[in-house]
């Protein structure tokens, strides 16, 4: 079972799984080829808040990899609400390697 925060899309589900069957992609990629619904554009916001949040990486041109964050997320191994790693029985294990990131307003999340 996924562990999804509040701050999260149900594309971003999507993005992620794309990322680990194909290796690397941009927004453009994703909407072409993978079974994403959605705008070219709407997928670039929703990459470039994963990249923030430290489940994919932008490596340039439009290009994103996932990471070991982001695949401990689709294992069910990562609690992307409060950052922390789930063990095997389902219980929190620890701390994950987010860094909180600013709002708006200042304010960490």
């Amino acid at each position: 079972m996924r562990h999804s925060g509040d701050w999260m899309a149900l594309v971003d589900d999507r993005v992620l799984e794309y990322l680990r069957e194909q290796g690397s992609g941009s927004p453009t990629e994703m909407k072409r080829e993978g079974p994403i619904h959605y705008s070219r554009q709407y997928i670039d916001k929703r990459c470039k808040k994963l990249a923030e949040e430290g489940l994919v990486e932008h490596l340039g041109n439009g290009i994103y990899v996932i990471t070991e964050d982001g695949e401990a997320y689709l294992d069910g191994k990562l609690d992307t609400q409060n950052w922390v790693r789930i063990d095997e029985n389902g219980g929190a294990a620890t701390a994950g390697t987010h860094a909180p990131t600013e709002d708006e307003n200042g304010q960490e999340s």
